[in-house]
C-alpha cells in the first residue's frame, strides 16, 4: 500500500454541532466538537475499520467522508481530487465512486418503493441510464448479493433484516463505486446473519476490488474483516495500524480497554468445539 496512492483521504476533519439550550456569554450557544482533527487514508482493495464506543465520533467521520455532512474544517479527497465543497454534477461524480451502507436497512430503504425502484434510484437521481433496463439490471444485482431475482417487485417489509441489508448493499453497488462505507452495517443483525453478510462483503471485495471503510464497535467482527484499524476516542484517532499489530500489541490505553471488553472463549471450549467439528466432518 505504501507504493499506491490512497483512493479516499481525509485530512484534519473537524465537525462541530451547536447545542440547544440557553445561550452563554455574548449570546453564544455551546458547541460540541464531535470530530476533532481526524486523518484517514483508504487504499484500493483494502478494508479500514474505524472503531470506538458509541459517541466516539466514528459515524460522524463516516458521514463527513461520504459528504453526507459538511465539514467544519478539513478536507476530503477522492482519487486525488478535493471534493470537500463539491456540489451538483461534481458531487454526483464523487457519489458514483463512494457509496454508503447504513446500519438499519429498514429505515434506509423507502417502504413505499419496490426493490427495483430502490436499487435503480441512485442512477435515476444522477440522471444516468439504467443499463439493460430496470428489471434486468435489478435482477442481476439481486443475484450478485444472494437474493432471489424474482423478488424485485417486492417491498422492504417483505424481507428479513439480513435480506433487507443485502438490498442496501445492492443499491450501493448500482452506481459502480470503488469505495463502500459500511456504517455499522452488520451490528443490527443476528450473529449467524452477520457472518453471512460479512462473507458477502468479502466476496464482493474480491470480485469487484472494492475498498471498505468499515465503521464498527464490535471488535470480533472487525478482526474478521479489517486489514487496518483506526481507533477513535472523543472525536480523535488515538491509534491506527495493521489489524494484527493493533489487536496483538495495542499502544494506547483506550485501545487496551476496548480489547479487554471483548468476550473471550476459554481454550478448552474451543478445543471441544473443534473436536466436534472434526467428528461431524468424518461422519459426513
Amino acid at each position: 500500500m505504501t507504493d499506491t496512492a490512497p483512493l479516499l483521504t481525509a485530512r484534519g476533519l473537524v465537525r462541530e454541532f451547536t447545542l440547544r439550550g440557553r445561550a452563554g456569554a455574548f449570546g453564544r450557544r455551546p458547541v460540541l466538537r464531535a470530530v476533532d482533527g481526524v486523518d484517514l487514508d483508504l487504499y484500493p482493495g483494502e478494508t479500514l475499520a474505524l472503531v470506538g464506543e458509541s459517541g466516539s465520533g466514528k459515524s460522524t467521520t463516516a458521514r463527513l467522508a461520504a459528504r453526507l455532512l459538511d465539514t467544519s474544517a478539513g478536507t476530503v479527497e477522492f482519487e486525488g481530487e478535493d471534493v470537500t465543497r463539491r456540489t451538483g454534477a461534481a458531487l454526483h461524480r464523487f457519489r458514483s465512486g463512494v457509496q454508503v451502507v447504513f446500519q438499519d436497512p429498514y429505515s434506509s430503504l423507502n417502504p413505499r418503493h419496490t426493490v427495483e425502484r430502490i436499487v435503480t434510484a441512485p442512477l435515476t437521481y444522477q440522471g444516468r441510464e439504467v443499463p439493460g433496463g430496470a428489471r434486468a439490471f435489478t435482477r442481476a444485482l439481486l443475484e450478485r448479493v444472494g437474493l432471489d431475482p424474482d423478488h424485485s417487485t417486492r417491498y422492504p417489509a417483505q424481507f428479513s433484516g439480513g435480506q433487507a441489508q443485502r438490498i442496501g448493499i445492492a443499491r450501493a453497488l448500482a452506481v459502480g463505486p470503488k469505495v463502500v462505507i459500511c456504517d455499522e452495517a452488520v451490528s443490527a443483525l443476528d450473529v449467524s446473519v452477520q457472518a453471512q453478510v460479512i462473507n458477502l462483503l468479502r466476496r464482493l471485495q474480491r470480485e469487484e476490488g472494492l475498498s471498505y471503510l468499515f465503521i464498527a464497535h464490535d471488535l470480533a467482527v472487525v478482526r474478521q474483516l479489517a486489514d487496518r484499524v483506526a481507533v477513535m476516542h472523543q472525536g480523535k484517532v488515538v491509534e491506527s495500524g495493521d489489524r494484527d499489530a493493533v489487536f496483538g500489541a495495542p499502544e494506547h490505553e483506550y485501545t487496551r480497554t476496548l480489547l479487554a471488553a471483548v468476550p473471550r472463549i476459554r481454550p478448552e471450549w474451543e478445543a471441544a468445539r473443534r473436536a466436534r467439528q472434526r467428528e461431524r466432518e468424518a461422519t459426513a
